[in-house]
């Protein structure tokens, strides 16, 4: 049986144009992907994890989305879930990655009962975890983004990603991103949760 099969996925237009055939993949595509990515062995895990803490993200939707951002691949958000930016995707791993970056989020949405997304310090937190735990900063993808380091890249990866996604918050200066993420990286870094270890 397909994973997926039940799970409502919303299309939402935000106002991209999709038609153009450079702008990665239609919803229709994508919806199917996002579906396919149910299947896969993390986001079964996380999937099967949160809905042992209450907290099943598929209740709340996830969207097949196009985003006007160009910088982002995807999102997560308490009342709206986790979106896919379908004109950012062009292959079924980007999908598979984003969610499991944003379902990384939403588990510790859902496990930290009084997370404060305009908080700077819980947003560093999360953001330190999901590149971590994600797969985000594998040395292959550092490669293919053009960093070529070998030794550390991984802990260097992780920490300019949660500064840069933390920068965008409206409520955190890139200072107070860099300085959020110093503060808890020790802690954030070492929780693998709800991963025996970093996979």
């Amino acid at each position: 049986m397909d994973e997926g099969a039940g799970v409502p996925i919303r299309e939402v237009n935000t106002g991209t144009e999709n038609s153009n055939p450079y702008a990665g993949m239609s919803q229709k595509e994508c919806t199917d992907r996002i579906r396919k990515a149910l299947s896969h062995p993390t986001v079964k895990f996380l999937r099967q994890h949160m809905e042992k803490a209450g907290c099943p993200v598929w209740v709340r939707l996830l969207m097949a989305v196009n985003c006007k951002e160009h910088n982002f691949a995807g999102g997560y958000s308490s009342q709206n879930g986790v979106s896919v930016c379908c004109n950012r995707m062009t292959f079924q791993d980007e999908i598979n990655q984003v969610i499991i970056h944003e379902l990384i989020h939403a588990y510790d949405d859902c496990r930290v009962k009084n997370m404060d997304w305009k908080n700077c310090a819980h947003h560093a937190c999360s953001e330190i975890r999901a590149n971590h735990l994600s797969g985000d900063c594998h040395y292959k993808r550092e490669l293919l983004r053009g960093f070529m380091k070998i030794r550390g890249h991984e802990q260097e990866c992780v920490k300019r990603r949660a500064i840069k996604s933390v920068a965008v918050n409206p409520n955190c200066s890139e200072a107070a991103a860099k300085d959020a993420v110093e503060a808890v990286w020790d802690i954030c870094y070492n929780d693998t949760y709800p991963f025996d270890r970093a996979p």
